[in-house]
């Protein structure tokens, strides 16, 4: 053989392991975890220099934003920490002005997260798809010359159904130049949906910008819960091992009485758990 062709053979063989590598890769990693819920739901009410702190001793390197009004003030010092600690500034949790100036001003696009609401029930499937649809037109703009991905956020009800997302999605993208624009799934917030999780990934997976775990029971009894701890934990889990989804994961915290550190590491915890079962 050629000294040639003995290259070009060692090339696609390295190449060929580098895409099996790449295949094998678990979306259960932790590189591929985002921290989600843990600004407001913090009872050590931690600054932004604090949070990433944390998040760059836990490990967690993305990281997603949810704010209130009291948090406004902090927006610049929350991207600013995060640089400064390695953290990816992931998601940002609905609009804001000011956020969106800083988001140019940093050189940085996070997802931005907005619920999808239900329309007027007395309206027909199709004219519900378009309110719905029509709503988010603004910020579809918006957050296309931002370039920024919009993620239609399922929080109940007729928008938080997934086939209600995907219409809503392809009707955006039917109407505009939308395909930065996909969906956020919760588990927290589809027990209901549970028993067709497999046909509701299937539908939503071209689309999905980032699905957030949850321990999971039959009911929401409690509403929010470790990965680990929840009943149909191992359920799940398969079901969305086996989907091909390989997108980002969220982890929450979400409990205000708690401090979000200890709600992170359980859910690192209790995921390492199901991943070695």
């Amino acid at each position: 053989m050629k000294t040639a062709d003995r290259s070009l053979c060692l090339i696609l063989a390295i190449a060929s392991l580098l895409m099996l590598g790449c295949a094998s890769k678990s979306p259960f990693e932790q590189s591929n975890l985002v921290a989600w819920c843990i600004v407001p739901f913090d009872v050590e009410e931690r600054s932004p220099e604090e949070r990433a702190q944390m998040l760059n001793e836990l490990g967690i390197t993305r990281f997603a934003y949810d704010w209130r009004s009291r948090h406004i003030d902090e927006f610049e010092r929350e991207i600013i920490a995060c640089q400064a600690n390695g953290i990816e500034f992931f998601a940002f949790w609905n609009e804001h002005p000011k956020a969106f100036r800083l988001f140019k001003k940093h050189g940085i696009q996070p997802q931005i997260w907005k619920t999808l609401r239900s329309p007027d029930s007395g309206i027909s499937q199709d004219e519900r798809v378009a309110a719905a649809g029509n709503a988010f037109l603004p910020l579809v703009e918006a957050t296309r010359e931002m370039g920024s991905q919009l993620g239609l956020y399922n929080h109940g009800g007729w928008g938080g159904e997934p086939a209600n997302l995907v219409a809503v999605v392809q009707w955006l993208r039917n109407q505009t130049d939308a395909e930065h624009v996909g969906i956020v799934y919760n588990l927290h917030h589809g027990h209901d949906q549970l028993d067709d999780l497999a046909k509701n990934i299937e539908l939503m997976k071209p689309y999905l910008l980032c699905f957030n775990l949850n321990g999971m029971n039959r009911e929401p009894d409690p509403k929010i819960l470790a990965i680990g701890k929840g009943a149909r934990d191992q359920e799940w889990f398969r079901v969305l091992a086996k989907s091909g989804y390989k997108g980002p994961l969220g982890i929450l915290g979400h409990q205000s009485d708690r401090d979000a550190r200890e709600c992170l590491e359980e859910n690192l915890a209790g995921l390492n758990a199901l991943q070695s079962k």
